[in-house]
């Protein structure tokens, strides 16, 4: 990655977590290998991959969106789904909300 697709990407994450994200409590998001993790309440949502928002690919999250794009976000990697509507709040907070309970929790963290 390029130092201006890292800032692109920067930029989008921001942009998404500042604004279209705000209405909903507890998003956290956790810097990795130059792409960002989201958490929503806890648990892993999502991220921002080459500069696109991809979700895990829940039975909810593919109901809820109008149009399902299996994206992979690096190589070697699961597929997940192509968020298009990054700008739409209400379509943002809805999405993370009908996904949440079917995420899966995080597992403790081993103590060293």
């Amino acid at each position: 990655m390029s130092f201006t697709q890292f800032l692109l990407c920067q930029t989008h994450f921001f942009v998404i977590c500042n604004y279209f994200l705000s209405e909903l409590q507890e998003i956290t998001y956790r810097a990795m290998m130059g792409e960002f993790i989201i958490y929503y309440r806890g648990k892993i949502v999502g991220g921002i991959y080459d500069d696109r928002l991809l979700v895990k690919p829940t039975k909810s999250a593919i109901s809820y969106m109008p149009t399902v794009t299996y994206e992979i976000p690096y190589e070697n990697a699961k597929e997940m789904l192509l968020v298009e509507e990054v700008d739409n709040k209400d379509f943002l907070t809805g999405l993370f909300d009908v996904m949440y309970d079917e995420l899966p929790t995080p597992k403790p963290k081993k103590k060293k």
